[in-house]
């Protein structure tokens, strides 16, 4: 028999399968299709102080190899999702969740986490200081060293439970940003999320986007995300959560040999709402074939020899 758990920050996972955030909602409408309690856990929408409407549309765009979305993190603040979404969220998901965060300044983040925190719900709070798609908060946060330091210190000034910083792609040093999160006292660094693009439609001559530009995801950005996960992993001792193009029971070996604990899963679930259970189906299959018995054993294999 083959071992699919993983622990993340002291807490065992049956499997390093994750849904990320964007991409899952805050699960009911999977719960209404299998039994998301297959899952390792999952990061629920993108959560902020205060309710946003988002992009105005169109905010979707396909293209090779994946999708371009500015969805502009639509959701309907904090609040409502301590008041609404968790208790209902406890009917049908008895795994502790994780929690993902964004805002548009150090004290936004801070608050919204300090909320987050006390509930009985959640067990990692991931923080996005990478979404490419709003103005004047998100990824400006995320591509200078010291902001996203001064993001991690607030938000562990006010909690008890794992940090994950989610960092952006669109930046020339991942390491040296992952390393000043970490410095500051990241628990978990997570990556990578879009990276920015664009699509033209040739009849108006104008960008498909409404936004103009989104973050792209799928896998084209696979390597990528691979390239960027094996170097954090070099520099950083807290784990590291990897995604980026991640669709196949294959796809979660390869993120774990370049350093990941745990992956997750993102337009794959948009393609296909039983992508992340069909990966955990597989798995042990896939393990069994490439002479795996443990996952623990591989995280990082890939930086051996």
């Amino acid at each position: 028999m083959v071992d699919t758990r993983v622990v993340l920050n002291g807490v065992t996972l049956d499997n390093p399968v994750i849904p990320a955030s964007g991409t899952f909602g805050y699960g009911h409408e999977f719960a209404e299709l299998y039994d998301i309690n297959c899952l390792g856990t999952f990061s629920f929408k993108g959560t902020t102080l205060s309710p946003r409407f988002g992009n105005p549309t169109p905010r979707i765009a396909e293209c090779t190899g994946g999708m371009i979305n500015a969805v502009g993190l639509q959701n309907p603040g904090v609040a409502k999702v301590i008041s609404e979404e968790l208790p209902r969220l406890r009917t049908y998901f008895h795994k502790p969740v994780v929690a993902n965060v964004s805002g548009f300044s150090v004290g936004e983040y801070a608050e919204t986490c300090r909320l987050l925190d006390a509930c009985p719900e959640v067990g990692w709070l991931e923080v996005n200081v990478s979404c490419p798609n709003v103005h004047g908060g998100g990824m400006g946060f995320g591509t200078s060293p010291e902001m996203a330091a001064a993001v991690t210190r607030a938000v562990k000034a006010v909690t008890t439970k794992p940090v994950w910083l989610k960092l952006t792609p669109n930046v020339t040093d991942i390491v040296s940003i992952a390393k000043a999160c970490e410095d500051a006292g990241a628990d978990g660094i997570s990556l990578i999320n879009t990276l920015l693009g664009m699509r033209i439609d040739l009849k108006t001559r104008k960008p498909v986007i409404a936004n103009k530009m989104g973050g792209l995801s799928g896998s084209a950005v696979k390597p990528i995300a691979l390239r960027m996960v094996y170097q954090v992993y070099e520099a950083v001792k807290v784990p590291v959560i990897g995604m980026g193009g991640v669709s196949s029971a294959e796809d979660v070996l390869e993120m774990m040999l370049a350093g990941a604990t745990a992956v997750q899963v993102g337009a794959a679930n948009l393609v296909n709402p039983f992508a992340c259970r069909d990966i955990i189906k597989k798995l042990p299959c896939v393990m069994e074939k490439y002479g795996v018995e443990k996952l623990t054993d591989i995280i990082g294999g890939a930086h051996n020899g």
